[in-house]
Formats: structure tokens, sequence, C-alpha cells
């Protein structure tokens, strides 16, 4: 495959279009943003005569890759000489006149392009700035660009354990991250789920720890698991990395490898079992999660296997960082291990954090004997840190902060903004995700260098990074639909200086790249600009809906009745008090035709709608709504429980209060509770259900013990006619996940949402 994104010249007419007006406008149509752009008059056009100018400083193989990447535009390759007076582009490199590292300026006028580069990084990435300017007649605006990185380390991230992806997809992931002016491919190739990386040292890695016997059908919060029942997986040859290497190489793309320890190790046990704390059986896992098989800390041999391993990954991948995991090691095994006890007893260690800590600063003096140094996920800093070590800050943004402050290197690269597994829109027809819900809008907000961090302390801050796991992504069209335009925000934030950040024109610039995408075949998803709502509400008041597109120049049109909405529907002018139950529908209009999905949003109004709510004691974390009225706003959760309607706690004892504010009649009672055990979530041993006229003085009139979905439960109760003002829900929760549970030991969570009074 050669470089992706050289087909502009078959762009759409209305790329043309969009172009055209580009041209006119302030910033240029260049993901990510420049430093700087000024706009001149007239234009550059490529013809017959146009030649590439040799410059000295630039390695011939350079302008021989630049003239085959122009040929898929002028569809005839550009002769390469040593001198010209006119239409001519000219590569150089000038570290005295471009200071910045990877950074460019790009001059052109009606008759010359001169590209000058800090070094051939930056003259590549100018490169693709040349390249995204131009427009289906051949033709680049007169311009003058100068440009460089605000981070050093911009990253993305593919697990191909859970999907594997053959070599082709893996070079056309790297050409879209070269276009976007990325220089790191997190390559995660080995998991519970399946050991991708040929080790000749030991080929059971790949006879068996490459493959699994079947894959879980559905998402994993679902019971009972599903399976395809078909064996599934592969792993790439030492040839096949060499080759990968070499295709990044050339697109200034370094891939970090990355080798799972000491947890998320099924696969590789599966293969040598006799480097776990059990000697098995083991089998690589067939679902989605977190698993208490692990390697053994104890035993010796298991450090001189993984060094093997290391040894062979280090003679491949010529990267200065070397990931080792790090992550989501459950400490169980080693509990229950006298050979990992011995180790705490012998190494003077206070827990099993500390075993942990010593392992990694083993294998991290190993890999630093090596020349390299290693990368973790933030748990890498639980018992201390491995000397030089750089943290992935992947569960918030604390780890990033506490590694820095300790003066290592950190790459923010949160959850809450960064991982592309989670849904980009709402809407029900969405593709399945692993959870929550990151739109375009949400990653381009997020700003990696915390306020607290000090200019000096900053510095160590080395850049962000986006993440794909592929447990949801089983083909490499769902790949591309996950990853953008959500990367090309992540491209910019990599980037861009802050100042420059403005979302209107960046959605007018991903416009203009979603037809550079789907004209060369890549999936991107067109989500961002269809409707998105939020919901208000004020005590004894009813909910208010807030509808809103980024789509310039279009209206929404919308329905009361559940019917599709039509421009001859009401038209969206302002919020929408929501007095009665109902469903709306809606959607937008440009020029009088609907772009997009329908939108749709029912409520469900009852006498405790608006009404005062107290919580004893307050929910917590992810569960912790934006207010109180959350749960009495007219609005009942759904299966994607991130979606901030479902309230949670990880209490055994949690009371729900409603004030009706008079004495009303009631009959009728309701709730969802939000059963998935694999989310940690689960029902509570029995729900109570009490009323009372005075808020003194209550009687129960409900209790609820059966919970039998997997999912949304439903408590509903119709009673005689009584009077009541206060009506209270006691939850009773188990205090701990059972042994042989996901997550057993912890704490589990309680969630319900709407709490319906009639």
């Amino acid at each position: 495959m050669r470089f992706l994104f050289l087909t502009v010249s078959i762009l759409l007419g209305c790329l043309n279009q969009l172009l055209a007006q580009s041209a006119l406008l302030a910033e240029p149509p260049i993901i990510p943003i420049p430093v700087l752009y000024q706009r001149h008059t007239g234009v550059f056009q490529i013809t017959a005569r146009t030649i590439i100018l040799s410059d000295p400083s630039v390695d011939k193989s350079v302008c021989s890759f630049f003239q085959e990447s122009l040929t898929n535009i002028t569809k005839s390759a550009l002769p390469i000489r040593k001198k010209g007076k006119a239409d001519f582009i000219k590569f150089s490199i000038n570290p005295q006149q471009i200071k910045e590292p990877e950074g460019y300026s790009l001059t052109i006028t009606s008759n010359t392009i001169i590209l000058t580069g800090h070094d051939n990084a930056g003259l590549f990435y100018g490169f693709q700035s040349l390249l995204q300017l131009f427009s289906q007649s051949q033709t680049i605006p007169a311009c003058f660009i100068k440009d460089n990185p605000r981070f050093s380390y911009r990253g993305m991230h593919l697990d191909v354990s859970r999907n594997f992806f053959p070599v082709s997809f893996i070079k056309k992931y790297i050409d879209i991250l070269a276009y976007y002016k990325f220089n790191t491919f997190h390559w995660h190739l080995t998991d519970d789920q399946g050991w991708r990386i040929e080790i000749k040292k030991y080929p059971l890695l790949q006879q068996i720890a490459a493959y699994r016997n079947e894959t879980l059908i559905g998402h994993k919060k679902e019971l009972p698991h599903r399976f395809d029942g078909k064996k599934y997986g592969g792993y790439y040859t030492q040839n096949e990395i060499k080759e990968v290497i070499e295709y990044a190489t050339q697109r200034h793309i370094t891939i970090i490898p990355e080798i799972e320890m000491p947890g998320h190790a099924m696969a590789a046990l599966s293969a040598y079992p006799q480097y776990g704390c059990t000697g098995g059986p083991y089998s690589a896992a067939t679902f989605w999660g977190i698993f208490d098989e692990v390697y053994c800390a104890g035993n010796d041999s298991t450090f001189f296997f993984l060094q093997n391993v290391l040894d062979e990954v280090i003679s491949l991948f010529p990267s200065t960082y070397i990931h080792v995991g790090g992550d989501e090691c459950v400490k169980t095994k080693w509990k229950a291990c006298p050979k990992c006890q011995k180790r705490i007893q012998t190494e003077h260690l206070k827990d099993e954090d500390e075993l942990q800590s010593y392992f990694m600063k083993r294998i991290g003096d190993y890999v630093y004997s090596k020349g390299r140094k290693i990368i973790g996920w933030d748990e890498i800093l639980e018992g201390g840190l491995p000397p030089d070590a750089t943290v992935m800050s992947w569960r918030g943004i604390e780890g990033g902060i506490d590694a820095i402050r300790q003066k290592h290197n950190a790459i923010m690269t949160p959850e809450s903004h960064v991982y592309l597994d989670y849904y980009q829109s709402l809407y029900p027809q969405e593709p399945l995700a692993a959870a929550g819900y990151t739109p375009l809008s949400k990653v381009y907000t997020y700003e990696p260098i915390p306020v607290d961090l000090s200019p000096e302390d900053a510095k160590y801050l080395i850049g962000i990074q986006g993440n794909i796991w592929t447990e949801y992504m089983p083909t490499s069209q769902q790949v591309e639909y996950m990853m953008l335009p959500r990367a090309l925000a992540i491209a910019e934030l990599a980037w861009s200086k802050p100042e420059k950040k403005n979302y209107p024109d960046f959605l007018r610039r991903v416009r203009v790249h979603q037809a550079i995408l789907k004209t060369n075949d890549i999936n991107c998803a067109d989500v961002f600009d269809e409707i998105t709502d939020s919901v208000t509400i004020k005590t004894n008041q009813p909910p208010i809906l807030h509808l809103s597109t980024s789509l310039p120049k279009s209206e929404i049109y919308y329905t009361l009745d559940g019917s599709n909405p039509s421009i001859s529907s009401l038209q969206y002018k302002g919020p929408i008090e929501i007095v009665k139950s109902k469903t709306i529908r809606a959607a937008v209009f440009f020029e009088g035709k609907q772009k997009g999905r329908v939108f749709e949003k029912e409520f469900h109004i009852s006498k405790s709608t608006g009404k005062p709510i107290s919580f004893t004691p307050a929910p917590k974390g992810n569960y912790k709504p934006v207010t109180n009225l959350t749960a009495v706003n007219g609005i009942v959760g759904t299966t994607r429980y991130n979606t901030g309607e479902w309230v949670g706690f990880q209490d055994t004892n949690v009371e729900v209060q409603v004030d009706l504010q008079t004495i009303q009649t009631v009959s009728d009672l309701q709730v969802n509770v939000l059963v998935y055990h694999w989310q940690r979530m689960w029902a509570p041993i029995q729900l109570v259900f009490s009323v009372s006229e005075n808020g003194q003085s209550f009687k129960e009139v409900y209790t609820h013990t059966n919970f039998p979905i997997n999912g949304i439960n439903p408590v509903h109760t119709v009673l005689s006619p009584l009077k009541a003002r206060y009506i209270r829900i006691k939850a009773m929760n188990p205090a701990t996940i059972p042994v042989g549970e996901y997550g057993a030991g912890g704490r589990p969570w309680f969630l319900f949402d709407e709490l319906e009074i009639n």
C-alpha cells in the first residue's frame, strides 16, 4: 500500500466547493491547524512544466517518496531537477531557519512552492499540509505557513489482541496517523485473548497462545454469555513486523510495542503454564474483562521467560520505549501463592502492591540494560515507580500528575476523553461499543496539561495518546468508524497550540476531511452534526428539553406525537417545556432535506417530576448526577449506563426520599434497577418503599426482592390509593461481590433511575 491520501484529485464535487470556500477564509482546511497561516493573493497550479527541486540537504529517497506521492495527483511523475527558476516545488532542510524540532515553513506563490523543514520529520509534516491544501483542480492558494508541534509525543494505540487485523490494515492505520501528523503508533500485541507476535525461542506462543477457542457474542454485560464456537486468532511473523516498521519509519511513525505483564497474561500462560502461580491449565480468554491469572512474581523462571521475549522484541523494534503494560493486575493468586509470599518476605516488601513494583522494576532494569526505557499504564505507580519509567495516565489525570511530580515523564491518555471504544453518539442505531459516551466535542475540549501543574513540571508531560480497544470492533471498517473523526481532534490537541482551539472552525475543516476520507474508502463516522440534547430542570418545575446541531445554516423540525418529523412539522425555535408524558422526535434539515438520523427522547411525567429529592449517603463516582433532580427529570435510564440518567452508590444501605410538597393520593410506584454483574452492578438484597404524610412516621407499603433480569429490572407496584407527601426507598445492598464473581471482594454498585409516582 502506498500513501493513502493522495487521491484528492478525484474528490467529490462538493469537496471542491468546500475547499474553494475554505481558501478564502482565515484558516485553511488543514488538520491539525497550523501555528501561523497567512493567505496571499493568487494560486499555484501544477502543470506539465512543474518540477521538483532537489536540495542537497534532502536525501534523494525523500524526494523520490514525495515524487511518488504527488504522482497520485498529477497522474505523471514530476521530474526531479537540481535547478529551476519557476514552476517548481522545492524541499530543503534548514535547522537555522526553522528552529523547532519537527517544524516547517511553507511558502506558496503563483509559480513556486518552497517547503523548509527543521529536519526530515518537519519536511514530512509540511508535505502533509501541502497535500491537504490540494483541490480537485490541482491548485493551491498562495499563502505562508509556519508550524511546529506542541508535544513531542503524539500517539494512537491499537489493540490487536481482542481482534486481529492484517498487515494491510496496519499499514492503512499508519497512513491515517501520518496524514494527521501523529508520530507514534502504540501496538498492543499481547493480552488475555491472544498473543500476536512471533517469538522464535517460544514457538508455543504462535501455536497455542495466538488462538482462542471461541469468542463472546454481544456485550459482556449480557448474561448468559453466548459464544460463536469458532477458533479465532493469528499473529504477525517477525518478517511482517519488520515490514510494518520499515513502512512506518518512512512516514516518521515510531512503533512502540506492548508486551503485557504481570497481568493480562492468560494467552501466554495457555502456552507456558509453568509461569503462572498455579501451573494451570490455562486457556486464552474467550470473553472480555480482567482476570486473576497472572505471571508468577515468585518464580525466577518467569523473569527469564519474559527477558527472552523482550530480547526478541527489542531486536525487532528500534523504539526508545518498550511498553510493559502493568495495568489491572489482580493480585488474588499472588496472595495464595507460596512462591510470591516468599518473594515478599525475601525482598522485604510490604504487600502485593510492592511485589508488583518489584516485578516492574526488575523488568525495567533489564530493559534499561539493553539501552531502552519502559512505559507502563498508571498502575505502575503502585508500590513505587521503576527508575526512568514513563507513565501513561489512563484512569484519569492523577496518575500523570503523580508521575510528573516524581520527575518522571507522563503521557496523558485518560479514559474519560480519549478512549475511542466508547460511543460517539447516543442514537440507538450506533454499533455495539464498550460503554460510555465520548462525542467528538468532548474529545476536542480536553486540555492535556492540568491547570495545577507549574510550567516547570509541565515539561515532563511529553504528550497525549488516543486508545482503541477492539473488544467490540471485529472489523477494520468498525475500527475506522470509531476512530474517525475523533482521532482528528486528538491530532489537533497533540500538535496545535491551545489558543488556536476553535470547535466550530474545527468542524468546518472536519467536513472537508470527511470527503477526503470517504473518497479513500475510509469509514469515517458522520454523526457529529446530528441533534444533541440536554435536559434542565428546576425544583417544582417541568423539565426543559434543549436541542442543538453543529451544522451551519440548518434547521431542526420536531413532532410531539412520536411520528417522524418533516419540514412540515414544528420548527425548533427554542427550549421545549415538557408538561405531559410524550415522545419527541426531531431531525436536522439542510436546504430542505433531512441530514442524518432521527433523534428521539421519551419523557415520563409523574407526580414526582421536579420535586425535591435527597440521597443518604450521596451518590458516587461516575454515577453521581449533575443534580439530584436527575432522578425525577422524567427520563428513564437505558442499557447505556454512562449517559448520566443512572444514579449509583457503593454503600450497604441507601435511602432515597422524595417530597411531593403537599399530601396527595398515591397508588402507583415505579423505579428501575440496573443489574450487570460483569460491570460490578448488583441488585439490592431488598428494596423497600415507605410513605409518610409528615416526614417523621413512615409506613412500609411494598418490599421487592426479585431482580431476575441481567439488565434493567423494573420495580413496579400498584397500591390501594393512600395519602402521602413523602415517599422513601430504602435499598439494602450486599457489602462485597461474592467469591467466584467478576470483581470478587470489591464493593458492588447499586444503580437506579427515574422514580415515578402516580
